[in-house]
This record gives C-alpha cells, structure tokens and sequence, in this order.
C-alpha cells in the first residue's frame, strides 16, 4: 500500500453551484452533501429534484443576485458543501489496478482552467487530478460550470509538497510524464507501455525546477513552429488524448 501523504482539510462555508451540467451532477453526486436549491418553476420543473431536499422558487433576478454578476445560471442555483477530502495513498492503491492516468497540475491556479481540465480528465477517463493546496483553487461555482458536471466525477487530490506526492506516485508504478515546451522529445515518443502520471505547469512560468527534478522524463507536444504554446487546459486535453488513444500493444 502506498503511503499516505497528507492533505489539506477543507475549511469555509458553502458554496453555491449554478447552471445545469453543474447542479445535476452535484445531485447525482452521492458524496455531495446539498443543502438546498433555488431556482424558477421552469427549471427546477425539469430536474429530478430528491423529495427531502428544501426548494426555494425564486424569480431570475432573484437568483442573480446571490452568485457572481451575469453567471449563467439557467434558472438555478444550488448550496452545497465542499467534497470530502481524499488521501493521495487510498487513491493510488485504486488507480494503480486499472492503469488510469493520473493528472498532476503544478501551480495552476486560473478555475476556469482547472473546470476545463477536469472535464477534459473525465472525458478521457483520468484517475484522478493532484495539486498543491496553497497554489491551486478552491471548489468554487465558476470552477464547477467550468468543469460541466466532471467536479463530482473526477477525484481532486489536494496535498501539502507535490514533490513528495510524485514520489508516491513513482512508488505505485507510474511513470511521471513532466510537459515542458522546450524539452527534446515530444509525449509520443516517451509514453512506452507504464501508467502515466502527466505532470503540467502553470502557463508562462512552467513546471518550477523542483517539480521538473521528480519527473522520470520531459515531454513535448508538437505543434508548428508558428505557434510557440497552448493554454494549459488545451494542452492538458491534447495530452490526455494522446494517453487515452496510445498502442498498449506495441
């Protein structure tokens, strides 16, 4: 069994999720606790709304008032609390078996690009993300309509050194995958027959020195030479293409 490296417990209130993708799949989440939902008789008349869950019709002005100015909210609006937290070690003893990626995100901080990330993790069926607590983003409304339902899909692992937790991740098989768009090899050629664990940086600054020292390899994606980079979310989803569609046989 791997071993454990701590995590962070998720302090604050509430939160507040709102538009479609994100409530219904909060409500189909069974390790989302929810406290209630807002909405008008229109939307709220199209979702499966649990019999014990306290609604609260309210008007669309009503509604934009409790969330961020002009958020998309679709006629609702639902409070929930924080997932629970998820040890890195009880992760890996799981996602080793079935030889899923794992995503590790160095310093990205943006919401809107980790949402887009765990939507592009659940579409090409990642383990899991890992990030640092201090230097990634809280669960928040815009990361959840950010990630479109994939929040309560794709297991977010907080720890405290990301060092040590790729160490962790070493110790369970991967081999870790660090992307660097100045490295000499592109991912294709390095990716070979191990799990992956695919390590990406924030945009500009990249992978910090100590981060990059505890990959097995660094990897490049190709791209033409009139484009000098991508958005870590895009690169992230071309790289969990290429791991999801790679030749295990050869």
């Amino acid at each position: 069994m791997a071993r454990k490296n701590r995590s962070v417990k998720k302090t604050g209130g509430g939160l507040k999720f709102w538009g479609r993708h994100a409530v219904e799949a909060a409500l189909a989440n069974p390790h989302r606790f929810v406290k209630k939902i807002s909405g008008t008789r229109e939307a709220l008349a199209t979702l499966d709304v649990p019999e014990d869950l306290a609604v609260v019709y309210s008007d669309v002005a009503d509604l934009g008032r409790v969330i961020p100015r002009e958020a998309p909210h679709q006629g609702m609006v639902l409070d929930v609390d924080p997932l629970p937290e998820i040890w890195l070690g009880d992760l890996l003893d799981k996602a080793a078996e079935k030889g899923r990626p794992i995503l590790v995100l160095d310093q990205v901080t943006d919401p809107h690009n980790v949402g887009a990330i765990l939507r592009s993790a659940a579409a090409f069926d990642a383990a899991a993300i890992v990030t640092q607590d201090r230097h990634a983003p809280p669960e928040s409304g815009t990361l959840a309509k950010s990630a479109s339902g994939a929040l309560e899909i794709v297991p977010w692992v907080r720890v405290v050194n990301l060092a040590r937790a790729l160490d962790e991740i070493a110790e369970a098989g991967y081999w870790r995958i660090g992307m660097d768009g100045e490295a000499d090899q592109t991912l294709g050629n390095l990716m070979g027959q191990s799990k992956l664990a695919l390590v990406m940086g924030a945009e500009g600054e990249g992978l910090r020195q100590n981060v990059a020292a505890h990959c097995d390899a660094l990897a490049r994606l190709p791209m033409a030479s009139q484009m000098e980079s991508l958005n870590v979310s895009n690169a992230a989803a071309i790289a969990l293409y290429a791991e999801y569609t790679r030749d295990r046989e050869n």
